[in-house]
């Protein structure tokens, strides 16, 4: 099995000569606070920017984050395992209205560590601040990003899911990327420089599916969770992810009888899930994961489900297809900062537009089968809406 995050070196490149710089050696932890020159930017160009590709459904979504602390566990990428573990989320939930005020895609300080430009910090996104969410019980999602990248990287796909009636949280899992606080501090990447070590994987997993359990603790709290006014089912719940986030999701599913399904996203799985207790399981990947090896270890943990089970492809896709970098990238014109090979290996062929639109239509129906009951026929045999996704089993 694969001990390292697949394709990770090239696809990450596609993120930040920060952060392929962090991968050589241990980053420490940027502190400070957002410059007003760069808060007033940001402020201009939320209302500028390119829009967050809509939602196919046309439903208000609302939105907010919460810092959350676990005083439960101490920071695990700390040396000194002295501060409890911290983590930022966001929410995307069904809204009862669609006007309103809306965050910021990603910060200035932000967009220039993960994409070397504060160009993203301008882009629109749907969702509405703050918005009253709408009434009922809805079933909730838990969404875990890739290695070194933003909860908001998952932003595309969060609108699409509350749109379709999921109530959605997106974990930054910190200190396995730059995560911004509240009051503008910044957390490095403290584990980069050691993702090549014998056990980063399984120890990354499990912390990820710390970090999901304690999440659903948090929103299934008696007295309610940290979105005032959101009901969530906690009998249908789902853990999908991207990349490592997709092997955090699938152990978090192992260890958890509350979450339901889970979907891997182009990720290495690390701690096999086994049968997964019988519960569905998605597994999309880009030109089978890349290689040889990928695909094997796809293949050992497809073997032993016994539940329902999805494998599902997307030839011309590269890692990053399955996250907003690709769209971001190409609507924003930056692929003149990035070599061929580079943009090759994170994006492959196939153009974001039909990356996204793949990746919400299947995971949506996943979900929609398995969480609501409902008939999902694209999951059963290829369909004439998407010619490119092939099922591998």
């Amino acid at each position: 099995m694969s001990k390292t995050p697949r394709r990770r070196s090239a696809a990450l490149t596609i993120l930040s000569t920060a952060l392929v710089l962090a991968l050589a050696g241990p980053a420490a932890a940027v502190t400070g606070t957002p410059s007003a020159t760069a808060a007033a930017a940001a402020a201009a160009h939320g209302t500028t920017g390119v829009p967050v590709p809509a939602p196919t459904v046309h439903r208000p979504v609302g939105t907010s984050s919460a810092h959350l602390v676990d005083p439960s566990r101490t920071e695990p990428w700390r040396p000194d395992g002295t501060a409890a573990r911290e983590l930022m989320v966001t929410f995307w939930y069904p809204a009862v209205r669609a006007h309103g005020p809306r965050p910021p895609y990603l910060s200035p300080e932000l967009s220039e560590i993960f994409y070397r430009t504060t160009e993203p910090s301008t882009v629109r996104v749907n969702a509405v601040t703050g918005a009253r969410p709408a009434p009922g019980r809805h079933p909730l999602v838990l969404l875990s990003p890739g290695y070194g990248m933003s909860r908001t990287s998952l932003t595309a796909l969060g609108e699409e899911l509350a749109a379709r009636g999921y109530a959605v949280a997106a974990v930054d899992h910190t200190h396995e990327t730059w995560v911004q606080f509240p009051d503008g501090r910044v957390e490095g990447c403290l584990s980069c420089g050691h993702e090549n070590e014998p056990d980063f994987g399984e120890r990354s997993s499990r912390i990820r599916a710390a970090d999901l359990r304690f999440v659903l603790d948090r929103i299934t709290a008696p007295g309610g969770g940290p979105v005032r006014g959101l009901t969530v089912d906690a009998s249908r719940v789902a853990a999908a992810g991207h990349s490592l986030g997709g092997a955090g999701s699938l152990e978090a599913m192992r260890q958890d009888p509350r979450i339901k399904a889970a979907a891997n996203l182009d990720g290495t799985v690390f701690i096999p899930p086994g049968d997964a207790g019988g519960r569905p399981v998605l597994l999309f990947s880009a030109a089978l994961g890349g290689s040889e090896a990928a695909t094997r270890n796809w293949e050992d943990t497809w073997s032993p489900l016994t539940g329902p089970r999805y494998w599902v492809d997307l030839p011309a896709a590269g890692h990053l297809s399955f996250s907003d970098s690709h769209w971001v990238v190409d609507d924003l014109g930056l692929r003149d900062r990035y070599t061929p090979q580079e943009l090759l290996e994170a994006f492959g062929t196939a153009a974001g537009d039909r990356a996204l639109a793949a990746t919400r239509a299947y995971l949506g129906a996943f979900l929609d089968r398995h969480l609501r009951g409902r008939a999902a026929p694209l999951l059963d045999r290829p369909s004439p809406a998407f010619p490119e996704v092939r099922f591998a089993k």
